[in-house]
Parts: C-alpha cells; sequence; structure tokens
C-alpha cells in the first residue's frame, strides 16, 4: 500500500501558475481557468494499469464534472505523443498536460522518491489537488486509490 507523502503545498494557498503542452499539440496554462473548479490529478505513468484506472474513472464520471463547472487536467511527465496515444486508446475526454522537464511535479510537491518492489527510484507519486475558482487550493489527496478516486473528487464538488 502506498503511503502518503509530506506535501509542501496546503488548503488555503494559492496553486502554483503553469503552462504546459498538451495532448493534441495545445499549450494551457492555469490561468486559463480561472473562475472554475479544476482538478489537477499527477500520475506516474500513461498506460499502466493503476493509472489507466484512474483515468476511465474520470472519464466515465465526465458528464457530472461538466455539470458541476469542474475542468480536469491530468499531469505526468509523459511526453505529448505518449499522451496522444492514452487519450486515443481509452477516449479520454479531457486534457493531459506533458511536464516533461519537471516544472510542475516539482512546483506541486509530487515529485519524490517512491519504491516499488523493493526498488526505490524517483517519480511522480499520485496526488489530485482540487483549485478553486479563486485559484486557490480547496482540497488535496496526497493518496489515492485509483478505482475509487473520481467519485471522492466529485463528492468533494458537490
Amino acid at each position: 500500500m502506498a503511503k502518503a507523502i509530506e506535501l509542501k503545498l496546503k488548503a488555503g494557498e494559492v496553486a502554483p501558475k503553469f503552462t504546459a503542452a498538451t495532448n493534441g499539440g495545445g499549450k494551457i496554462s492555469l490561468a486559463d481557468f480561472l473562475g472554475k473548479n479544476v482538478i489537477l490529478y499527477f500520475y506516474p505513468r500513461d498506460d499502466t494499469p493503476g493509472c489507466t484506472k484512474e483515468a476511465c474513472a474520470f472519464r466515465d464520471q465526465f458528464a457530472d464534472f461538466k455539470k458541476r463547472g469542474a475542468v480536469i487536467l491530468g499531469v505526468s511527465t509523459d511526453p505529448v505523443k505518449s499522451h496522444d496515444k492514452f487519450v486515443e486508446k481509452f477516449k479520454l475526454p479531457f486534457t493531459l498536460l506533458a511536464d516533461e522537464d519537471k516544472k510542475i511535479v516539482e512546483a506541486y510537491g509530487v515529485w519524490g522518491e517512491k519504491s516499488f518492489m523493493g526498488r526505490k527510484y524517483l517519480g511522480t507519486n499520485r496526488v489530485t489537488f482540487l483549485i478553486g475558482p479563486d485559484g486557490r487550493i480547496k482540497k488535496i489527496w496526497p493518496l489515492v486509490k485509483p478505482e475509487a478516486h473520481a467519485a471522492e473528487v466529485l463528492a468533494a464538488l458537490a
């Protein structure tokens, strides 16, 4: 079982600004979504079992997030080309950000030591931030269960 990481950001703080390349060849900034709730979810890798479960859960409840006026942004350090394949394969209706230079994962404090089968390495921790319409962090999920997570986030928007 994964353990929660020590977060450097807290609810109530202004979310770190960013601009990133997206699947489909676009570019977006956090500032583009002022006035909306933004679900910024960090995940380790495209098309891996846990990441696919999490992305598909957000996909399956996408209409409910949209009804509540929320924007979903997935972030990993994978390149745009990888994101394009992931989006196409699983018909993901939301935007994925390519953080290849690790500026966003570092700004949000989700890049760090992980361990898998006794091996330690650096990678993206699975953490989700709910950023309010005012650009402040409303809620943070430092420990995510991929299958159930989208429902938890949706409940927080109610």
